[in-house]
């Protein structure tokens, strides 16, 4: 899953992004709305946490241009506005949830499920071989077992399932994985897959390279 999150104030968009990383989400940081704006002309995520007092470009303007553009990924709002006219703007223009500033993590990460488990849907089991995963909680089960992965193993394997049988190549899970983190390099997916494949043994899935065409998970089929 990926979320944007535009947050000017560095402490706090580095503790947010710490903790959302560290539950499995991709995120993204960006300090500026006018930034926020032009990523999302070309870039789509699973969810936005927007805030409204950004250098640049206001939150509501950053918001009431991407419902204009019929952006459809839900928008988490998080300020220290206070007033009832504030948040009754941000939500007339498209705002699906307002969280105001302080909050508890337990609260946001909540929040977060509800909307994303709203926007999806109900939530979708995929079962592969004795794997099962929770698009919903992104629970990942051997037989009745948790699988134990790290949020970077745990977004390659997400990537892989959504398109279980079908190959994604190695440049577009990376994209997926990483975003645009400048530090990370496009052989750290190898890394990752290869992970993934010592912890998946015996689950009765496997994740095959094709030649030419990337990666793919898929059911170990019997001799």
């Amino acid at each position: 899953m990926r979320i944007l999150l535009v947050e000017d104030h560095d402490d706090v968009a580095e503790w947010l992004a710490r903790a959302l990383r560290q539950s499995g989400y991709i995120v993204e940081r960006l300090a500026r709305g006018d930034d926020a704006d032009h990523m999302l002309l070309t870039q789509v995520y699973d969810l936005i946490i927007l805030d409204l007092s950004l250098p640049g470009l206001d939150g509501l303007e950053v918001l009431r241009r991407y419902r204009q553009r019929e952006g459809r990924s839900p928008v988490l709002v998080l300020t220290a506005r206070s007033s009832t006219e504030e948040r009754v703007r941000g939500l007339n223009l498209g705002a699906d949830d307002y969280l105001p500033k302080p909050f508890e993590l337990a609260e946001l990460e909540a929040r977060i499920k509800a909307l994303l488990r709203r926007a999806g849907g109900h939530a979708q089991v995929i079962r592969v071989a004795r794997l099962s995963f929770d698009t919903a909680t992104r629970q990942t089960l051997v037989d009745d077992q948790v699988l134990s992965l790290t949020p970077r193993e745990l977004a390659v394997l997400e990537a892989l399932l959504v398109r279980v049988g079908r190959p994604i190549a190695r440049e577009q899970l990376f994209a997926t994985v990483f975003g645009y983190d400048e530090e990370a390099r496009e052989e750290a997916i190898e890394i990752y897959v290869h992970r993934l494949r010592k912890k998946l043994e015996g689950s009765g899935v496997a994740i095959t390279t094709l030649r030419g065409l990337g990666y793919v998970l898929g059911e170990v089929r019997a001799a």
